[in-house]
């Protein structure tokens, strides 16, 4: 929820951060006056299980040079539902829904992770001195798809 003199607001999670294509002075939706109030994770995401991991160049506060972050309800060992974002790529946040809609239905084992990792950088394109980034984005989508056993609190 954002909130301004005006009023109220809702605004999806994936529309939150801007690029620099649509505001070069901002990184997000938020204009002069708002203020983020809430935020809201859907009834559909309950009991999901959550993985986070940023790779850094110290083991400091540092902005990543990738992160990744996931949301996966399981039904069994098949994957119901899945929401995956990594950052550090672009100007913005980016959701991998090509990969999500890929591993739907699938097992969570090391031929899906494998398979997901591979199609996160599928027709990625670097900047010059930024090639390692690739490997990184691929083997943290792996990870994720791996998971976590337990739930974050």
């Amino acid at each position: 929820m954002i909130r301004n003199a005006r009023g109220t607001r809702e605004v999806n999670a994936q529309d939150y951060f801007i690029g620099p294509g649509y505001d070069i002075t901002r990184m997000t939706v938020l204009g002069p006056g708002d203020l983020l109030t809430a935020i809201r994770i859907p009834p559909a995401w309950a009991g999901a299980r959550f993985y986070f991991e940023k790779v850094r160049d110290r083991q400091v506060w540092d902005f990543p040079l990738v992160n990744i972050a996931s949301a996966a309800v399981f039904s069994s060992d098949r994957i119901d539902r899945i929401r995956l974002v990594v950052n550090g790529v672009a100007a913005h946040p980016v959701r991998l829904t090509r990969v999500e809609d890929a591993v739907r239905g699938k097992s969570r084992d090391e031929t899906t992770a494998e398979m997901a990792g591979k199609l996160a950088i599928l027709g990625a394109e670097p900047l010059q001195h930024n090639g390692y980034k690739v490997t990184l984005v691929g083997n943290l989508v792996k990870r994720a798809i791996r998971g976590k056993e337990e739930p974050w609190a």
